[in-house]
């Protein structure tokens, strides 16, 4: 099972929308795709279609209680399976403080469904506590959706310097597949220098021995597309709501780079 944690400690740059659209695109191309919803706020679990109230357990079971992960997934569509959030999530940071190996509790759940699926994508909250700790823990790759502003780039190098120190201490197989450049418009110069700088940063790590070293930016970026804001209200992915705009096309695109690259990562990971 490929395992692909979908990280950046700043909100509102498209994680969220990343790990349900291309989940779905994967499932749709007939990949067996099981997400993890590991954000309090639990909008993953919206965009799916499922209201965090009505679930009963989820990922605070998973987390928390060492309720197996096959009693707390859902099938939310063909190929597509949810471990959905809610609001108890919200104290799992206290109480995994206190839990014995409280950062690869999510690697050991895991283990036990592996079998089942190809793919395993976790969408992580903004921020780098223990929750994100236990994704970065069970993944053997971060996807990181990036906003193409200067901004955005600050808690960039923090963000990789967390991942090389998980990587040396806990996983290490983990690394850097990729930065997914989202609400990029082609028309403005900005985005395009921004573009530029990332690709520069990478180039310089090749053959560094950093988490990050074989990293790239995705030959696909995501355009600013309204749909895409309004396809989690009606509980919908992109391929759902509007198939034909460019944020569907976009996503297909993340998937189809996912899948070309398979065989590279069937060799490389650390844990199945």
């Amino acid at each position: 099972m490929r395992t692909i944690a979908v990280l950046n400690q700043k909100g509102g740059v498209g994680k969220t929308t990343t790990v349900a659209n291309t989940a779905a695109a994967l499932a749709m191309a007939g990949r067996r795709v099981l997400v993890l919803d590991l954000d309090p706020q639990a909008h993953l679990t919206i965009h799916l279609g499922v209201e965090p109230a009505a679930v009963s357990g989820g990922a605070y079971h998973v987390m928390i209680q060492a309720t197996p992960m096959d009693q707390q997934i859902m099938m939310v569509r063909p190929n597509l399976w949810l471990l959905p959030a809610n609001i108890h999530l919200v104290g799992a940071e206290a109480e995994l403080a206190g839990l014995p190996e409280r950062e690869t509790i999510l690697r050991h759940a895991l283990e036990a469904v592996a079998g089942h699926f190809e793919y395993c994508m976790i969408d992580c909250g903004p921020s780098l506590g223990l929750l994100t700790l236990n994704a970065l823990s069970a993944a053997q790759e971060v996807l990181i959706p990036l906003q193409p502003h200067f901004l955005a780039l600050q808690g960039f190098g923090q963000l990789l310097q967390t991942i090389e120190l998980v990587n040396r201490r806990i996983n290490p197989g983990l690394k850097v597949a990729g930065i997914l450049l989202c609400m990029y418009d082609s028309r403005a110069s900005l985005p395009q220098e921004v573009k530029a700088d990332i690709e520069s940063f990478l180039a310089n790590a090749r053959g560094s021995g950093t988490a990050w070293a074989d990293a790239q930016v995705l030959p696909t970026h995501i355009r600013r597309n309204i749909k895409l804001a309004e396809a989690p209200s009606y509980g919908k992915t992109i391929l759902e709501y509007d198939p034909a705009c460019n944020g569907a096309e976009d996503y297909r695109q993340v998937a189809a780079y996912l899948m070309a690259t398979e065989h590279v990562q069937a060799t490389t990971r650390p844990h199945d």
